[in-house]
């Protein structure tokens, strides 16, 4: 049986971009946290005792209440990925204050994020929280585990995720509203037409204009939310 593809390989996705703009070859670089602090200057104290390698009664709340979060990892050969994850509020299990359990949901098989954790191990979480600016950061140590007992208690329509990543939480803190307020996330005002934005269908059309001419964007679409409104794969 021939290997299954590898995705860091696929497009030259992982590959990194060697052209540039003629311009950002003499473009000054920050090379040291010396001439990176005479930019930008310190943190106020304050700021610095809020990270803690723990969790505590208030902010937990975060984390119970968060529908969403971004997953941030890095592999061997010092690439990076980050991924959406959500589910009902609370989805992330807590297991102790230094200790969480993010269920794995059936996904693109990919598996970049789990693939780097069991490479490094490193991984940082940002939770987000509908209408709120601040959010939650937590960075540590991961690993994956199967064990039917421990996954038991997240499953959803009776059905236990066959994978969940155990967080070990080595920095946890708060992050202040400045990027939402600037970037008006939460006003509906700002929200775009779908119109506005290619399909996902689209996009794999573009990609595979040469090795598939005949890739019908439209349908691709259509099965797809069909499926979605079925819930199919998603638990």
């Amino acid at each position: 049986m021939p290997a299954a593809p590898d995705s860091r390989s696929i497009n030259s996705v992982r590959e990194p971009r060697t052209e540039r703009l003629p311009e950002l070859g003499v473009a000054r670089r920050i090379t040291s946290e010396a001439d990176l602090r005479a930019v930008i200057g310190h943190p106020a104290p304050v700021v610095c005792t809020k990270i803690s390698n723990s969790l505590n009664q208030l902010t937990r709340s975060f984390i119970e209440q968060s529908p969403f979060l971004c997953l941030a990892t890095t592999g061997a050969d010092g690439s990076c990925d980050v991924s959406p994850r959500g589910d009902a509020p609370g989805f992330v299990r807590i297991l102790d204050d230094h200790t969480l359990l993010l269920p794995d949901r059936p996904g693109n098989r990919l598996a970049d994020a789990l693939r780097n954790i069991i490479e490094t191990g490193q991984i940082g979480l940002l939770f987000i929280l509908p209408g709120l600016g601040e959010s939650f950061r937590v960075n540590g140590r991961a690993w994956i585990t199967d064990d039917v007992a421990v996954l038991e208690p997240s499953s959803v329509e009776g059905k236990a995720p066959k994978l969940g990543i155990v967080i070990e939480i080595s920095e946890a803190f708060t992050q202040c509203s400045k990027a939402f307020l600037r970037s008006q996330l939460w006003d509906p005002a700002r929200h775009l037409n779908v119109d506005a934005i290619p399909t996902g269908g689209e996009i794999l059309a573009l990609l595979n204009a040469d090795l598939d001419p005949s890739f019908d964007a439209d349908a691709y679409n259509t099965a797809r939310a069909q499926r979605y409104a079925r819930g199919e794969g998603m638990y």
